[in-house]
């Protein structure tokens, strides 16, 4: 099976958050499975000297940009067995950061010029997929497109695709003169059961609308945006497309994120071996001048610092978490005012809390290895990576039960003994702060922390399954009738 991967950002190239990813990490997965991957970005100023100075150029042609002729040019390069393909053009990506440069429009017409760059790429490359898989609003695109445009060519006209919603917050909503001036001005699609929303032209939407199957990130959260309380006011359009939704949960890359191997930390560990972490763990505390204490749990937060990852509740509730026997450190960026509220409680605790602002994967990866705990109370989580991260690395994840982390993060059962971490359910500062005090009352049980830790480190988090639901649902899709090994985990999910 010949598949493409149309995206805005992949890793190891450019990254801003969970897409880059999943987009760097699952077509590997599917690659070890037999699929032909192929992946299409844009050629980021941003990517690093190392990989676009190896990038080998291949072609190029104008694309159509409403009334406008746009040069792309396109660079190869072949990493880890994958073929990746970069969309050149200056005027589009020369830029300091991925996003909202610009203004509102300009964001607009660069990923209207890069979905229908990538979709005339596919026949100058001769790439003949037999499926495209698309991610968020930046390629919603590019359905839109092949369904109402290129498959009436014969080259494309056998092609299907799937849309994958990362978060269905971003939309990439845009004045209805988007559709004239950049997508090619089909009036008739303008309509509720097209691209129109409010008056507007939604990105998202035509992605929704016009692909052959959608999936998001995790079986919760696909039940989830059927609701209006999550839906983002696409709850109506989800449910009537709950027949082509799928929910699978990411994955994350288990070579890059292994303890065992990791020459970011300290000491090695795996979970046959966690005793190690504690030599980690003493590294941090004195890296962060936290007093080097055994027996006290430190909790981690590596998070956006916005009000989706649940900042309000653990703002309400810091000074009441860190009056208990407990230090902390958080490292992330993100709205300024809750930057400057967790700096002035870092003054208020000078010995239990370190506010590190900003963001390194190299001290991310120390803190998951040092960390007893990681708080993740997100408001709502279309899947999530950190708690993923966390448990790899032994670190007991406390989550509300939301997306992605009601379905990785099996809160402990005192009574049984069973369980990999601490959940709750509403969200509530009280609620978040009764599981944290909980948390912290089973780390004096030894016995019973060595048993969470371990379970904790022992679920398969890799890409494998759900790489293989991916080609079970693409089989299906195109009419290859080989079976998937966890093929019925694909069946589209409807509400309840």
């Amino acid at each position: 099976m010949k598949i493409v991967f149309i995206a805005s950002e992949g890793v190891p190239f450019v990254k801003s958050g969970g897409l880059a990813d999943v987009v760097g990490s699952l077509p590997k997965a599917l690659r070890r499975l037999g699929a032909d991957v192929s992946v299409i970005l844009p050629k980021h100023s941003l990517i690093p000297e190392e990989y676009s100075g190896r990038m080998r150029f291949v072609c190029s042609f104008c694309v159509k940009v409403g009334w406008r002729n746009q040069y792309c040019g396109v660079f190869e390069l072949l990493l880890d067995g994958l073929r990746f393909y970069f969309i050149d053009n200056e005027y589009y990506f020369k830029r300091d950061k991925i996003y909202g440069y610009g203004g509102n429009y300009d964001e607009a017409e660069r990923y209207s010029y890069f979905s229908r760059a990538a979709l005339e790429a596919l026949e100058h490359l001769q790439l003949a997929p037999d499926l495209i898989h698309t991610h968020d609003w930046h390629t919603g695109a590019v359905p839109y497109l092949l369904k109402t445009e290129y498959q009436g060519k014969e080259y494309y006209k056998r092609i299907r695709t799937v849309f994958t919603i990362h978060n269905l917050q971003y939309q990439g909503i845009f004045p209805k003169d988007a559709l004239d001036d950049l997508l090619g001005g089909r009036w008739g699609d303008f309509t509720a059961d097209g691209i129109e929303f409010y008056g507007n032209v939604n990105y998202m939407k035509a992605g929704l609308n016009y692909a052959d199957r959608i999936t998001t990130v995790s079986p919760t959260y696909a039940l989830e945006i059927q609701t209006p309380y999550f839906g983002e006011q696409l709850d109506g359009l989800l449910r009537r497309k709950a027949p082509l939704l799928s929910g699978i949960v990411n994955g994350i890359d288990d070579a890059v994120y292994n303890p065992a191997a990791d020459c970011k930390i300290i000491a090695n560990y795996d979970r046959s071996s966690a005793g190690l972490k504690q030599v980690n763990k003493w590294h941090m505390q004195e890296r962060f001048r936290l007093p080097v204490l055994d027996d006290v749990p430190v909790i981690a937060m590596i998070s956006r610092l916005t009000e989706q990852k649940g900042l309000d509740l653990i703002l309400r509730v810091l000074d009441d978490i860190l009056a208990k026997d407990v230090q902390m450190i958080v490292l992330g960026a993100g709205d300024c005012g809750y930057e400057e509220a967790l700096s002035a409680a870092q003054e208020r605790h000078p010995g239990k809390l370190r506010a590190c602002i900003g963001f390194d994967e190299d001290l991310a990866r120390q803190i998951y290895a040092g960390a007893d705990l990681f708080l993740m109370p997100s408001r709502f989580e279309p899947c999530g990576l950190g708690q993923l991260i966390a448990m790899r690395y032994g670190a007991v994840p406390i989550v509300r039960e939301t997306g992605g982390l009601n379905d990785t993060v099996q809160s402990y059962n005192e009574a049984t003994g069973e369980g990999n971490g601490f959940r709750f359910a509403n969200y509530n500062a009280h609620d978040m702060l009764a599981e944290v005090e909980r948390a912290v009352r089973i780390y004096e049980d030894k016995e019973a922390w060595r048993s969470i830790v371990k379970e904790a480190m022992s679920r398969d988090s890799s890409w494998g399954r759900s790489a293989s639901q991916y080609m079970g649902l693409y089989r299906e899709l195109v009419g290859m009738h080989e079976t998937s090994p966890y093929a019925e985990q694909v069946t589209p999910r409807t509400s309840q």
